[in-house]
């Protein structure tokens, strides 16, 4: 019998890459499901399904009908500054959704993986493994957190996977990242300013999808850090992308938190430990510099 995973946000970065690599899985029945048309660049190996999370009715009907045995939850609201200037939309995509989702897995027994975050910790002590006390210093930091503690408290078969400033390409290049936003910086000629005093553990999304199917697979419960292996500040990530592509260095700037005005305080020292993941899942995320170069070939179409 295959099995039947539906994944919620698939026009998001990382829904698109778990689309892209179960669609070919020939014993997975796979529903994408997005607010709004389907946004992927192919329709094969798939169903797609309209769901908008905020809305339970709407929710509740799609899961009625299609039943999944899993379901990977990826949609959230994920702009910290914005999280923290329209707090009931927060509230409602990245809180009141998990509820419609859980009452539903709770319904049909279906095993039930939301993707979290390193903001819900003060980011005093990272890296942190997945027994540390969460702290969050946001506003975006507080809705995942009151996400987390609905599955903790539910009756449900459940696993989080809690992750830290993932970055990759979709389709439509839409969206941006430190890679790519130091790469045309640079070759534009433009001085950048990149903070020494934050530090995180950056997540391929390919990375994070392989680590959520990982999960979905076993249907291994509780919580995992799945995020990249390598400890890095801005700094020096925009300093490692600009020597693969071979940019001026000289362009880029120390600078620390307090230079920048931002809506949401950031934790300063996140990261996350991987011991449990790699023992428990045999995840295996790549380098940051390996990162680069798969962004890389992405980016020139190979």
């Amino acid at each position: 019998m295959k099995k039947r995973i539906l994944i919620t946000g698939s026009n998001g970065l990382l829904g698109q890459k778990l689309v892209d690599l179960l669609s070919s899985k020939t014993d997975i029945e796979l529903i994408a499901t997005a607010r709004g048309a389907n946004r992927l660049p192919f329709q094969e190996g798939y169903l797609y399904r309209e769901m908008d999370i905020t809305n339970a009715e709407q929710v509740a009907s799609v899961i009625d009908e299609i039943v999944p045995h899993v379901i990977i939850h990826t949609a959230a609201m994920t702009n910290v500054d914005q999280c923290e200037s329209e707090k009931e939309l927060c509230w409602a995509m990245n809180v009141s959704a998990v509820e419609y989702l859980a009452k539903a897995a709770e319904k049909h027994n279906i095993f039930l993986c939301h993707v979290s975050t390193d903001f819900i910790f003060d980011g005093e002590n990272g890296p942190y493994d997945e027994t540390a006390e969460a702290k969050p210093l946001s506003y975006y930091g507080d809705s995942k957190l009151a996400a987390e503690e609905i599955l903790l408290k539910s009756s449900i078969r459940w696993a989080i996977a809690r992750t830290v400033l993932v970055y990759g390409i979709v389709s439509d290049m839409s969206r941006t990242n430190i890679i790519l936003w130091v790469k045309k910086s640079l070759e534009d000629g433009k001085n950048i300013k990149v903070v020494t005093d934050q530090f995180r553990t950056p997540t391929l999304a390919e990375d994070l999808a392989m680590g959520c199917w990982l999960i979905a697979d076993k249907e291994a419960e509780g919580i995992y850090n799945i995020s990249g292996k390598d400890f890095l500040t801005p700094y020096e990530m925009a300093i490692m992308t600009a020597d693969f592509f071979k940019l001026d260095k000289s362009l880029i700037t120390r600078a620390d938190s307090s230079t920048f005005s931002q809506p949401a305080k950031r934790p300063p020292r996140t990261g996350f430990i991987l011991d449990k993941a790699r023992e428990v899942l045999g995840y295996d995320p790549v380098s940051f510099e390996e990162g680069i170069a798969i962004v890389a070939k992405q980016v020139s179409g190979q």
